[in-house]
């Protein structure tokens, strides 16, 4: 994970990976997992358009806002499959200790 992350991440990290357990519960988890997905990208596209005066200059910087949302997204998603891969047993099976 990067080096840059304040402190409440985490917290706020859990916080969202909760509200689609909620979800889980109730649908299949690949349709939470593309509901999260979209939420995510949504926000990341507002969040991008805060930065810009004009929908010109956000234009201009789109390449490289997706390149660097689809990098962070992908180091992300390869941290947390090794640590799924690397603790198999113990995040999917805990009770068969």
């Amino acid at each position: 994970m990067a080096a840059d992350v304040d402190e409440d991440f985490y917290t706020r990290a859990d916080s969202f990976i909760d509200l689609a357990n909620e979800h889980a519960a109730t649908m299949a988890r690949d349709n939470v997992g593309a509901s999260l997905m979209y939420s995510s990208a949504r926000f990341n596209a507002w969040v991008s358009a805060t930065g810009y005066a004009s929908s010109d200059e956000m234009r201009a910087a789109r390449p490289a806002r997706i390149a660097h949302f689809v990098e962070q997204y992908r180091l992300m998603l390869e941290e947390n499959m090794d640590s799924y891969i690397n603790n198999f047993d113990d995040y999917m099976k805990p009770n068969d200790a």
